[in-house]
């Protein structure tokens, strides 16, 4: 489909800012909006259609693409690892870069990510959370390590946290009450990420069994 009007949208967390290219005439019509999606929309529809947009990809996803589309307003996400970058020096502003990216769609020029659907997107979140809970358990099993290595109390078993060393861990007993209470805490707290840890695996392996997924994952 051939589109009369090319939109860039340089969207924020509660902003979008948007230009308007229509090859035709060289016009270009630009427009603030907070980050509402039925506004766009609805100022898309007045102007020369069919239309499209684009915004880079970035920390605020997939969400706008999806409701924009729902509203009737075609919508790609471009990567912005493969977006061409504007030549010359040039303060960066909000607008130049929604006017840039309209020109940039008006020519073929955007390289359009992959759109997950929203069993996707939470399957990744899924994924990263299970990342994150296994960084902040390396975390606390290394402040915990360390804060015995301060006093030189070192454990001489052949393998850290398994059942003779979790056991020897309990066994310690120091001096002072605030030392006690810093051991207690850190040991609560490696407690806590690996059965955090633990209920996403759970998580994960039901998701995975599931018809939609068995596939895949098989």
């Amino acid at each position: 489909m051939i589109y009369r009007t090319s939109i860039g949208l340089d969207v924020h967390a509660r902003s979008i800012a948007a230009a308007a290219f229509v090859p035709e005439t060289g016009e270009v019509e630009e427009r603030s909006f907070g980050y509402d999606a039925g506004a766009v929309a609805k100022w898309a529809a007045g102007l020369p259609q069919p239309a499209r947009a684009v915004y880079e990809s970035g920390p605020t996803g997939f969400d706008l693409k999806r409701s924009l589309d729902g509203l009737g307003l075609p919508t790609c996400v471009g990567a912005v690892s493969k977006m061409l970058k504007p030549s010359g020096d040039r303060v960066k502003t909000d607008k130049r870069d929604a006017v840039f990216l309209s020109r940039m769609l008006a020519v073929g020029n955007v390289v359009e990510c992959f759109c997950p659907t929203p069993e996707q997107e939470a399957a990744r979140d899924l994924a990263r959370a299970r990342a994150d809970a296994r960084a902040d358990l390396m975390r606390a099993r290394n402040l915990l390590s360390k804060m015995l290595l301060r006093k030189g109390i070192v454990y001489q078993g052949k393998s850290a946290w398994t059942k003779a060393h979790r056991e020897w861990l309990r066994a310690i007993d120091l001096p002072l009450a605030a030392e006690r209470l810093v051991l207690s805490e850190y040991l609560q707290q490696v407690v806590a990420c690996e059965q955090r840890r633990d209920r996403l695996d759970a998580a994960i392996a039901g998701l995975a069994a599931t018809d939609g997924w068995r596939p895949v994952v098989s």
